[in-house]
């Protein structure tokens, strides 16, 4: 079983697995800088942030 680019899902190339060349690796990167990907979850007070509880 051959595994795919997950974004254009041309056969991956080892060098840049999970991705197929460089761009497509630069690519995802560029989506988490730019907050194109984000991760389930509740928000967070900014006000907690700067006192954090000390029994997290």
């Amino acid at each position: 079983m051959t595994s795919t680019c997950p974004l254009c899902a041309h056969p991956t190339a080892p060098a840049h697995a999970p991705f197929c060349s460089r761009g497509c690796k630069d690519r995802d990167l560029l989506q988490w800088l730019g907050d194109g990907y984000r991760l389930p979850g509740s928000a967070i007070d900014p006000d907690g942030l700067d006192n954090p509880d000390p029994r997290d």
